[in-house]
């Protein structure tokens, strides 16, 4: 019987090839008894998943991350891509369709915010740069950092849970959406590799891989 799913692991995380002719539904229900089967050998483990073998839409690779983790102990960090013409592509994207919100708002900021520094806002905001080690962005809507977040922000200020972080590298202290907030430790830890969104899910923040199928959800009307 031809193995339908491989999975492989390494220093830099794991990786999951899929047969391309199965049916999705049969590479699921699979791919729950595998991980639910070696939840003991994984562990507790946080590691960053790469998929291959086959063309996979975001909900699917969304998917296949809640299936790993529902039926053992992994924490995936990130989805990694290997096609880095496509990673670049996707970067290319992000930037030009946020410059278009922040020029349509007129809410935005350039240059690195440092330690002690801090910056608040009506609406939502574009950072164009870094927000540093012990600096602070408030907004009433979005806040979209064109640069690396390790500082500490908090959107939707009057209560929206609508509201979402981005950045293009994500490492904060604290993020808080409206009244939801998580602290992530003063090491600086990366939540993932590349733009990153951080939204409210079930009355808690969540993190995940920015892809192009999530960048009509940055409204700032």
């Amino acid at each position: 019987m031809k193995n339908r799913i491989v999975i492989k692991s390494s220093k830099a995380g794991m990786t999951v090839i899929l047969d391309p002719e199965c049916s999705f539904e049969d590479l699921i229900g699979e791919l729950a008894a595998k991980f639910k089967d070696s939840a003991r050998f994984w562990g507790n483990a946080q590691m960053a998943l790469l998929l291959q073998g086959r063309e996979l839409t975001a909900a699917q690779e969304m998917q296949i991350v809640n299936t790993i983790t529902e039926n053992s102990g992994i924490e995936v960090l990130c989805l990694l891509d290997q096609d880095l013409d496509r990673v670049e592509r996707c970067e290319k994207a992000l930037n030009q369709k946020l410059m278009e919100l922040s020029e349509r708002t007129g809410q935005f900021y350039r240059g690195d915010l440092h330690r002690g520094e801090s910056i608040e806002s009506e609406a939502s905001i574009v950072i164009i740069g870094d927000v540093r080690h012990g600096a602070r962005v408030t907004a009433k809507g979005n806040i979209i950092v064109l640069g690396e977040l390790r500082g500490s922000v908090h959107a939707g200020a009057a209560g929206n849970q609508e509201a979402v972080v981005a950045a293009m590298e994500m490492a904060p202290l604290q993020i808080r959406i409206a009244d939801v907030s998580c602290h992530y430790g003063d090491k600086g830890r990366k939540l993932g590799k590349g733009p990153m969104l951080a939204t409210v899910e079930n009355c808690s923040i969540c993190t995940k891989v920015i892809k192009k199928s999530f960048l009509n959800m940055l409204n700032f009307n």
